[in-house]
């Protein structure tokens, strides 16, 4: 349907690249409005997927070598080096609650923070380009698919993407915020 909407229809790919921009906002703030932007243009679920994931390999295309060129350089920096040690050491104390650095510890990491921290993460656990990629993305389009069917299920109720969008993303700082409240208050009352 989208492939003959591009023939057929000629700003389909100009709405495709509107919310492809959108997505490539950094630290999840373009979901809920590419979404909602999808919705406006009458995108589906699937290609709003697609499309994100076309923002990650291009993300990837993007960080890897400025990973490599921060490693390069500050192979010599103390302040590089602390910092590296530093990653790999909360990268075992992250994963060691789920018994080892494997796939789906660092998964949870992308999920959890974002997909550049993931693959960081995963080049620490000695993953290269392809397999730490591929980890990376995964995490965050699990993340991805978690807000996008938050977005569709609350823009359905409230029917204005402006709102929904901002609470959205109130929800998405706010929550984390409160988990982390909540764990805290759990380990002082159990000391």
């Amino acid at each position: 349907m989208i492939i003959k909407r591009m023939f057929t229809e000629p700003n389909t790919l100009l709405h495709l690249w509107k919310i492809l921009v959108v997505y490539m906002i950094p630290f999840g703030g373009g979901i809920p409005a590419g979404v909602v932007l999808a919705q406006e243009y009458k995108i589906t679920w699937q290609m709003m997927m697609l499309i994100y994931f076309i923002s990650d390999v291009i993300l990837a295309c993007i960080f890897e070598p400025a990973m490599y060129l921060v490693m390069y350089y500050g192979k010599n920096s103390p302040f590089v080096i602390r910092f590296g040690e530093s990653f790999k050491l909360m990268v075992t104390k992250v994963t060691e609650n789920f018994g080892s650095t494997g796939p789906f510890a660092l998964i949870l990491i992308s999920f959890g923070v974002d997909p550049m921290t993931g693959r960081a993460a995963a080049n620490s656990a000695g993953h290269g380009f392809i397999s730490g990629w591929a980890i990376a993305i995964a995490g965050d389009m699990i993340y991805f698919t978690v807000l996008m069917v938050s977005t569709i299920w609350l823009n359905g109720i409230i029917k204005d993407g402006r709102v929904t969008t901002i609470i959205i993303f109130a929800l998405m700082m706010l929550i984390p915020f409160l988990i982390r409240r909540y764990r805290e208050s759990r380990t002082k009352s159990t000391n």
